[in-house]
């Protein structure tokens, strides 16, 4: 029985694998050396290989660091930026007509709702920013294009904040043409009148 199971578990070497048989053995355990793919080995070198430029370069020879890397992607983001300013911060006359369409009223809404209640209050009656359905205005004239600007950049003067980075340029056209429905409607409730009055 023992004779069978040594010869059940002994090492069967092929002819063409004797030359891989390693010379020792532990216990009667002999193994066969099978090298491991070219392949294999060319991309472990040349991991090593890279990795010893990686650390030279980035170490030694003056390769860009995370935060040099931050600011050159920062750069390119505020030209971005900067160019989507110039398309959007002028008034154009022909989207605001566009979108200033009693069936983008609801909406119109909703964006006013969200954004301009807290100054403005509920139908733009007024509140620590001024009333907006009577015929005074503080730093603008009352008109779409004179309001867009102020919605757009601001006014310090007003304690306005700039939407123009916070709002779409479609959102500020629509919330334009809600406030625009608002103008001189006189509605009751509304704050006392502020600023310069302004007759169309």
């Amino acid at each position: 029985m023992s004779s069978n199971k040594n010869e059940n578990t002994s090492l069967q070497v092929e002819a063409d694998e004797k030359h891989l048989l390693l010379d020792h053995n532990y216990d009667g355990i002999q193994e066969l050396n099978h090298p491991l793919p070219s392949w294999w080995n060319f991309i472990f070198y040349a991991g090593i290989i890279f990795g010893v430029c990686y650390w030279v370069y980035y170490s030694f020879l003056g390769g860009p660091t995370l935060r040099d890397e931050l600011k050159v992607e920062m750069a390119q983001v505020k030209v971005l930026q900067d160019e989507y300013k110039a398309l959007t911060a002028a008034y154009n006359p022909e989207k605001f007509n566009e979108l200033n369409k009693p069936e983008n009223m609801q909406k119109a809404i909703a964006i006013f709702a969200e954004n301009c209640v807290q100054c403005h209050k509920e139908g733009g009656l007024g509140d620590v920013g001024p009333n907006l359905t009577d015929n005074y205005w503080k730093v603008s004239k009352g008109t779409p294009e004179s309001n867009y600007q102020v919605v757009y950049y601001g006014s310090e003067e007003a304690g306005m904040p700039a939407w123009g980075e916070v709002l779409s340029s479609e959102d500020i056209y629509l919330a334009l043409a809600y406030v625009n429905s608002l103008k001189n409607t006189f509605a009751k409730g509304g704050k006392e009148p502020q600023g310069v009055k302004i007759d169309d």
